[in-house]
């Protein structure tokens, strides 16, 4: 049989940072404080960065002789103590990199995180917080005047804010790549294991526990993968390169830019997750309009992939469970195009920098996803088509033609589908249904979808949200949760994921535009109330003046964070340029060695395995990507069960991330008693979780909406729908949090002028509503005698000393044992009702 092959992951997730004169020492450490690696880090080198990484694994005992040891070695006496020895700087959870500007080398370290989200086990975290240390001493310090600035540019990328990583899932990935990476025949490109190899390996399965040794069984191994990230959605890649091949795996721990969210959806108790992951792309990276179409690699600007994960989160191995992902791209127009702002407009004029009649950039950029995604790739074109004055119109002028060009050289099942939709004009419209026809389109695509507008936010944010929608409905019911794929506006699961969205598209909006959505899904439902337009005006202002004052401080940040410009003593500085254009176009500084073919625009082998990503297949040049190793199976660097559940690690129940997280039941679900809590029934405005208390409809029609809340009818069409619709307000979710979920919503004043209820009715009412009874009237005098006659307990005597256990009947005895001879092995033979029982649970789950 094959052997089966699991992700290796960083062991060492704690580390503490000490500090002598001469030296840096970083001790990394694994969950159960057993195992140790220590890194060491020259500070007598003025401008070079000098790292030792010895390779050993220490055990606790060790690592404190050593430190001990450095202690004592570096202090200035012996039995001194004080400041001149090892002192303990920092604890962090991880190393971002390594920097230079003109002076010496700095370390970034993460020293406070936050988890986001779970997959598979897997735990990705929030970058709350770093630390930025300087590496040499003062004795070798050689200061620089310009020093301090650059490094106030460097802080300008808040780094506590949406960068992410994972000690065992590859982030830079989707979810399909990472399962299919563990399908591969690696047999047939596992490489010798060598002498050191085989040492450590004898020494973990030392070190490992194997519960069937004694027994005389084999011991169980596996293939272990180390990976490559995908580059193009690492932001400290640059950052790692000097130590990439110096130092251990271990240490190496790449991070993400964009957005990640995580909400639970209850299905009449049956947990089920829903993941939003973007991933920013760090190449051609800027902000709004200093970042416009493409670059001359194919890499475009505000390029974010964002991946939806539905998953049945009570199975949580990958293995076991059940997993679905969709994944959506946004990108600029993949053109030389860009805006002036120099004339202070708020819409600055669009021009084409560069005449390219074979579409040589846009080759590039698709020959990217069809290597990556593979096809169909779908493209969704959502910029104006009729202005009085030209303006988005130039830009669906140049992208067909170029569509058209590149389409007529692959074959006709991997063509790229563009789809031309001027959704602005629809908006406007009272006739048409934005979202229905989006509708439409989402329900036909088959494929990545790329969508774009001008700036591939407001317009593009509710595109996807609408094709997510559709395919979180199709997701919901592959894994059996729903009988049809279909979800109605105004359900807990539609509100839950327009939520997710919502936050997904802000947090894009505020990294690319300076400002959260200006036009919203409510927008374009034409709900959204009229409190929303002063809203929607100071969002324009705020996006209109980070983009005239703050977006070139921005850039300059992101262009020194990502090391696409790295400072030196011969050439200008950073703030006296008067363009990035020649940092980010490589042709524009040295001719390219190699020209591509107009014809044959694709990268060599992509076109033999489509529709199946290149990325993804087994072939030479993707397995030199990953190495791989036998390992034993219970080894700890791909155990995922101590990370999970982090046994050596004492924690609160209330502190946990699956107490915390966003809850369909508990955020959306109403609060009434006697409501259906299917979260895919469509509730009335006036009944979800968040409106307030005293709610503007009678008793009546209170009552009314619980009877018929099982059977709602469909959500109206948009033209019934009024503008001036009531919306939720932050007032309500504040009130909301104090209601027990099992209170009902109460109106003191009714409309008639009636008198309010006493707090007694009120009690009485919320009593009798769920229980058939009244608690608060007082016992019969029959029921009374019956209480006293018969014995309240099973036990013979009402005491904590004197007690003899209940008899337990023959079947319960009998289930017992079998229990027990289960656990030893030993199996009983089913009989026919088990096998009528698993025949039924097969039916259901499966059929």
């Amino acid at each position: 049989d094959p052997l089966s092959a699991i992700i290796i992951h960083h062991s060492y997730i704690i580390y503490c940072f000490y500090v002598s004169f001469q030296r840096f020492f970083l001790v990394g450490t694994n969950q159960a404080q057993t195992k140790h690696r220590v890194l060491k880090i020259d500070r007598t080198e003025p401008k070079d960065l000098a790292i030792i990484d010895d390779k050993h694994v220490y055990s606790q005992q060790e690592v404190r002789e050593l430190l001990g040891r450095l202690d004592l070695g570096n202090r200035t006496k012996i039995g001194q103590k004080g400041s001149s020895g090892l002192s303990r700087a920092v604890s962090a959870f991880g190393i971002v990199g390594f920097v230079r500007f003109l002076e010496g080398y700095y370390i970034v370290l993460i020293t406070k995180r936050r988890k986001m989200a779970d997959i598979g086990g897997h735990s990705i975290y929030k970058i709350e917080d770093t630390s930025m240390i300087y590496i040499p001493n003062d004795s070798v310090r050689v200061a620089h005047p310009d020093e301090a600035r650059y490094v106030r540019i460097f802080q300008n990328v808040d780094l506590s804010s949406n960068f992410y990583f994972s000690y065992s899932y590859d982030l830079s990935h989707s979810l399909q790549y990472n399962l299919t990476l563990l399908q591969r025949p690696y047999e047939l490109w596992s490489s010798p294991t060598s002498s050191t190899e085989e040492e450590v390996q004898k020494q973990s399965k030392h070190d490992s526990f194997d519960i069937f040794e004694d027994e005389g069984l084999p011991t169980q191994v596996v293939y272990g993968l180390q990976n490559e990230p995908y580059y193009k959605y690492v932001w400290n890649g640059k950052l790692l390169e000097r130590v990439k091949d110096i130092v251990h795996y271990d240490w190496l721990m790449y991070i993400i830019h964009g957005f990640c969210g995580q909400s639970k959806l209850l299905i009449y108790g049956r947990p089920v997750h829903i993941t939003l992951i973007a991933r920013r792309s760090s190449k051609f990276a800027g902000t709004r309009f200093l970042k416009r179409g493409a670059n001359c690699e194919g890499d475009v600007a505000n390029e974010v992939e964002t991946e939806q994960i539905i998953n049945d989160a009570s199975v949580m191995s990958f293995t076991a469970g059940s997993y679905s992902s969709y994944v959506q791209v946004r990108g600029s127009v993949p053109l030389y195009w860009s805006q002036d702002i120099s004339t202070m407009m708020p819409k600055p004029p669009i021009r084409l920098d560069q005449a390219d009649p074979y579409a040589h950039v846009a080759a590039l950029h698709f020959d990217q996803m069809l290597q990556r995604f593979g096809s169909p790739i779908i493209i969704l074109n959502l910029v104006k088509k009729r202005e009085k004055r030209k303006h988005e119109k130039i830009l669906s002028e140049e992208l067909y033609p170029a569509v058209i060009n590149l389409n007529q050289f692959l074959p006709p099942e991997n063509c790229i589908d563009y789809i031309a939709w001027d959704m602005a004009r629809y908006t406007k419209s009272k006739l048409c249904n934005v979202l229905d026809r989006l509708s439409m389109i989402a329900e036909n695509v088959t494929g990545v979808l790329r969508t774009n507008c001008v700036d591939c936010l407001d317009r593009t944010n509710t595109a996807q949200f609408m094709v997510g929608k559709c395919a979180l409905a199709y997701q919901l019911y592959a894994l059996g949760m729903i009988d049809k794929p279909k979800l109605q506006f105004d359900t807990d699961c539609v509100r839950l994921f327009e939520e997710l969205y919502e936050d997904h598209g802000d947090t894009l909006s505020l990294q690319y535009g300076g400002s959260q959505l200006v036009h919203r899904v409510k927008t374009y439902r034409k709900i959204a109330p009229w409190t929303q337009h002063s809203k929607d005006i100071m969002q324009t202002l705020s996006r209109y003046y980070s983009n005239a004052f703050s977006d070139a401080d921005r850039q300059d940040a992101i262009n020194l964070f990502l090391q696409v410009y790295q400072p030196s003593e011969c050439k200008p500085h950073l703030w006296e340029l008067p363009t990035d254009f020649y940092l980010h176009q490589r042709n524009s500084m040295a001719l390219p060695q190699d020209r591509r073919s107009y014809t044959l625009w694709w990268s060599a082998g992509i076109l033999s395995y489509l529709p199946v990503a290149y990325d993804e297949v087994s072939c030479e040049d993707t397995m030199k990507k990953v190495k791989v190793k036998r390992v034993n199976r219970f080894e700890e660097s791909i155990d995922i069960y101590t990370e999970f559940f982090k046994p050596y690690e004492l924690t609160s129940f209330d502190d946990t991330f699956g107490i915390a997280m966003t809850n369909s039941t508990r955020e959306f679900m109403p609060k009434t008693v006697g409501v259906d809590p299917s979260p895919f029934t469509v509730r009335k405005p006036e009944e979800t979780a968040k409106s307030v208390l005293g709610n503007k409809s009678s008793k009546e029609e209170t009552l009314l909406q619980r009877k018929t809340a099982a059977s709602a009818p469909p959500p109206p069409s948009e033209e019934a729908i009024s503008s001036t619709s009531e919306d939720d307000s932050e007032e309500d979710r504040d009130d909301d949090g104090s209601v027990s979920q099992r209170s009902t919503p109460i109106k003191l004043l009714t409309e008639s002028g009636e008198s309010a209820r006493t707090q007694e009715e009120i009690q009485q009412q919320s009593v009798k509503e769920p229980y058939g009874l009244n608690l608060a009237e007082f016992p019969a005098e029959k029921d009374l005698l019956i209480y006293e006659r018969e014995p309240v307990s099973c036990f013979p005597e009402d005491s904590i000393y004197g007690l003899s256990p209940p008899q337990v009947d023959r079947d319960s005895r009998e289930e017992f044992e079998s229990h027990v001879l289960t656990g030893q092995g030993q199996v009983r033979v089913l009989c026919r009702e088990d096998m009528l029982m698993y025949r039924e649970y097969v039916k259901n789950r499966y059929m």
